[in-house]
């Protein structure tokens, strides 16, 4: 398609005005679209990077190590810095990428704040369960959970709780050992 201003090039922006329920249609080429102002970003466009690191501002005010807004305190707190690799977060920031594994345990107090904001408040990745193994999987996991609870339960010498939660336990295992091995015979 090419572009309706000049008629000389294609046209690789589209756009759509509604004015008053009336919509009108305009394809032009980026040359013509600047001319417009339609397009207001810089000459070079914008990098991933550039994308990422506004992750780590509110309302364009740079967090700082708690994942809170930068107050206009002097005092600069010293830079966070990998273990392993020596990457700073404002290595990190403008990178937008971490050196290495260890990065990610060295900067989690700066970076969990930003997954929380971006993943609607979801910081615990669930993911999609395939339907065969959904059940033996949800299982396995109520399993673990409650033996987690049962640790807890031992030590804060709740002895009763414990015992009933730990046939809990074993009521699940017997079951789910049961409903794998009844899924691996079909």
């Amino acid at each position: 398609m090419e572009c309706q201003e000049c008629h000389e090039r294609k046209a690789t922006l589209h756009f759509k005005h509604i004015i008053n329920g009336q919509e009108t249609k305009v394809s032009l080429c980026e040359v013509c679209a600047k001319k417009k102002g339609y397009l207001t970003y810089p000459e070079e466009g914008f990098s991933l990077n550039d994308l990422l690191s506004g992750l780590f501002q509110k309302d364009g005010i740079p967090l700082n190590a708690a994942g809170t807004a930068n107050s206009n305190q002097p005092k600069q707190p010293q830079e966070l810095k990998c273990s392993s690799c020596g990457r700073t977060f404002s290595e990190f920031k403008k990178a937008g990428k971490f050196g290495c594994a260890n990065c990610y345990a060295s900067f989690d107090s700066k970076v969990e704040p930003i997954l929380r904001r971006v993943h609607a408040g979801n910081t615990k990745h669930t993911g999609r369960i395939p339907k065969r193994a959904g059940k033996y999987i949800q299982q396995k996991q109520l399993i673990s959970s409650h033996k987690e609870e049962l640790k807890q339960l031992i030590e804060d010498e709740e002895f009763e709780k414990a015992a009933v939660l730990r046939d809990k336990i074993r009521e699940l295992e017997k079951a789910n050992h049961q409903d794998k091995e009844a899924g691996d015979n079909t």
